[in-house]
């Protein structure tokens, strides 16, 4: 069973050598400080593409490890626009069977279970119970079907994203005396979660953004009409001495490409929804909102609010 993850990382930025020569140098420099061990940043030194992906909680942190891949290591980098994290889960119940079966010349391969799958509360994480009676699966192919389930976990059930907050429990299967294995257990254990997953209404999260945003309050009807532009809700709008103090829900997705003023208000993260599409977001629009915070205080700036880089 794996932890919560409240603190999983909602911004990815990615980074690439701005001359190829110099790619190798880059690749040592992130390994050298993904070492060091930055709790708010998660470094990956396996490029795709050519781009190495530097993920966190706060713009200004990633902004810092490219600062220092400029001024320490000196080497000269493109740096793409940032970009929302998204993530996968399930919001019902449902069951899968999974079955690995193949005779390989002398040796076979011999794999089956049946798992349940169910939504987990918001930010649990992984779990997985073993609920197999009767030792119709070997204790020692339990841990090859976990396994399975996690690999296919990781790489998402409806477009390639990890999926979270699901508890899993394995209650049937069966073995071979001779041809079962590890690996044959595993492949079963990835087969029977997606079999299960596309049965258990499947959903695409993105991460949300609690803003405030205060103007005068004959700005405050055109305000409101942007943010349900940019498929965010409004929370509240409190008039005080002729200023309006709105509060609204907005995907982290649209603030980073919108250059419109509720962009470079205070925020904070909000948790997850499911994603919406733009129809859908009025007076009315609310998602599956997971983990939500109490909004900002008044006059107070989240370090997700962009910094002002002279040099960008």
């Amino acid at each position: 069973m794996s932890g919560p993850r409240r603190d999983r990382p909602f911004l990815r930025l990615a980074v690439s050598a701005a001359d190829v020569a110099d790619d190798q140098r880059l690749q040592k420099a992130l390994t050298e400080i993904a070492g060091q061990k930055h709790p708010s940043v998660i470094i990956n030194t396996h490029p795709k593409d050519g781009m190495y992906n530097l993920e966190g909680r706060a713009e200004s942190d990633l902004h810092l490890i490219c600062d220092r891949l400029r001024d320490y290591y000196r080497i000269a980098i493109n740096v793409a626009p940032p970009q929302a994290i998204l993530i996968e889960t399930i919001l019902k119940q449902a069951e899968g069977e999974g079955k690995y079966i193949r005779q390989t010349g002398g040796s076979g391969n011999y794999g089956h279970c049946k798992l349940r799958i169910e939504p987990a509360e918001s930010g649990a994480g992984y779990e997985f119970i073993n609920d197999i009676k009767g030792g119709v699966v070997p204790k020692e192919y339990i841990r090859s079907i976990d396994q399975g389930i996690q690999g296919a976990m990781e790489l998402g059930i409806l477009a390639g994203f990890p999926v979270v907050d699901v508890r899993v429990s394995l209650f049937d299967g069966s073995h071979h005396e001779a041809d079962s294995n590890e690996m044959a257990f595993r492949f079963a254990g990835s087969i029977a979660f997606k079999e299960a997953a596309k049965r258990a209404r499947p959903a695409l999260l993105e991460p949300m953004m609690a803003i405030e945003i205060e103007v005068p309050e004959e700005l405050a009807t055109a305000t409101e009409h942007e943010v349900y532009a940019h498929r965010g809700r409004i929370e509240s709008n409190v008039t005080v001495n002729g200023f309006s103090e709105i509060r609204a829900v907005v995907p982290l997705s649209e603030l980073l490409v919108t250059s419109s003023g509720i962009a470079v208000c205070p925020m904070e993260f909000a948790g997850y929804e499911v994603v919406r599409d733009s129809s859908s977001s009025d007076e009315n629009g609310a998602g599956v909102t997971a983990n939500k915070p109490a909004g900002p205080r008044p006059g107070r700036r989240s370090e997700m609010a962009r910094p002002n880089r002279e040099d960008e």
